[in-house]
């Protein structure tokens, strides 16, 4: 497994981590969140574990104090997604405590100004915006590891649509799985990639030389409510109200 941006998160962020410390970890079903001691929160998709036991993180207990740099380690971690999931939200609270890059609020598919002409490579399957996609008349297909309905392709057979597309859209959750090496790998020459989910980190700067050019996330506005909803279960729609979606260019 190779996990380049991941590493190369870790090595910016490492020095901007000293001297901040773990406040509040919850691992929910559908997503995991970490607040720094200096209030600053940050989320990312909890995969499914594949625990041999009841436990299913060997440190927990012991999260909360530790220090900050610790678990943004974790995002590199090559034997545990469930690991990187919290190395992953460190990363996204450490980013939120730094001066942010410039970004924009408008939904960042219709910032793509996507027509017929367009050939879109979607890597993940993000149903609510699957119609808005279809209604610009362009040619979609949908890359996804569990196939869902039929109307998707699974990575071997979506290696020629990777190959062709003008526009890439690929899940932030790539990071955690490991993929998304071997997936920006199979992109061509897309007019447009784009990193999207509320895993996605806002790095600019490490994303800087790959074919990534937009990262569409999420910045947590009220980290009690997020934190709450992560671990009563809830998703994307119900921390809606709690974060701000926006996307930066790379």
């Amino acid at each position: 497994m190779t996990l380049t941006i991941q590493q190369q998160l870790l090595e910016y962020l490492e020095p901007h981590a000293a001297g901040l410390t773990i406040a509040d970890v919850r691992i929910g079903l559908g997503y995991t969140a970490v607040r720094l001691d200096n209030g600053h929160a940050g989320v990312a998709w909890t995969p499914d574990s594949n625990a041999a036991c009841c436990t299913h993180f060997q440190r927990a207990g012991k999260l909360v104090h530790s220090p900050a740099g610790e678990l943004v380690a974790l995002c590199a971690d090559k034997n545990s997604a469930l690991a990187r999931t919290l190395g992953l939200a460190t990363v996204n609270a450490l980013l939120a405590s730094l001066p942010r890059p410039d970004s924009s609020r408008e939904e960042v598919i219709a910032a793509l100004d996507i027509t017929a002409e367009d050939r879109v490579a979607m890597v993940g399957y993000f149903g609510p915006i699957i119609n808005q996609l279809k209604s610009t008349g362009c040619k979609l297909d949908i890359i996804e590891l569990i196939r869902e309905k039929g109307e998707t392709l699974t990575p071997e057979q979506g290696k020629q649509a990777l190959a062709d597309c003008s526009v890439a859209i690929i899940t932030g959750t790539s990071l955690i799985n490991g993929s998304f090496d071997d997936v920006l790998a199979g992109v061509g020459k897309p007019r447009a990639a784009v990193l999207l989910g509320p895993s996605t980190p806002f790095c600019p700067q490490v994303f800087s030389g790959t074919k990534i050019t937009h990262l569409a996330g999420a910045w947590v506005r009220d980290a009690d409510m997020v934190l709450r909803i992560a671990s009563e279960g809830g998703g994307t729609m119900l921390m809606k109200p709690y974060v701000s979606f926006e996307h930066v260019r790379v």
